[in-house]
């Protein structure tokens, strides 16, 4: 028996989602994305890899913080703040990005050893824990070791 799909509607071909290829992106974030993303940050695009890690780390802001935020479904809180000025600073500092055993020990010396652990940090950074979601939200590189 064949059957023949004359009356079937025809499928809209798929759409691959608006990108930016960006030859630069070989050597920056992610040295195999071939396209990127963008956010519109105070009337400027800035532009990530795939995965949302920042390319051009000198064009995070505050607003960058904020925008990454809402489109990774995080609302920001006072200690996100913390945490993001402590990632900023400690790649500043050490010109690496901060290890979640460096984020546990400041924070538990901060906020003590209820809210000070790698649970809490995980907690309030659902999408990748401190270090990768973090990172993304921070405007700091994904790690070397990072898949």
């Amino acid at each position: 028996m064949t059957m023949t799909h004359s009356n079937s509607p025809k499928k809209a071909p798929l759409q691959t989602p608006k990108s930016h290829f960006l030859e630069q992106a070989k050597d920056t974030t992610n040295p195999y994305a071939i396209y990127t993303k963008s956010l519109t940050v105070d009337g400027r695009e800035i532009l990530t890899d795939p995965e949302g890690y920042i390319l051009n780390m000198d064009e995070w802001s505050e607003g960058f913080a904020r925008a990454q935020a809402e489109r990774e479904g995080l609302s920001l809180t006072d200690e996100h703040w913390e945490v993001i000025r402590f990632i900023r600073e400690y790649y500043e500092d050490h010109n690496v990005q901060a290890q979640v055993r460096d984020m546990v020990m400041h924070f538990r010396k901060a906020w003590g050893p209820e809210k000070g652990n790698s649970r809490y940090l995980h907690d309030i950074f659902p999408m990748g824990g401190p270090q990768k979601q973090g990172n993304r939200v921070a405007g700091i590189r994904k790690t070397k070791g990072e898949h």
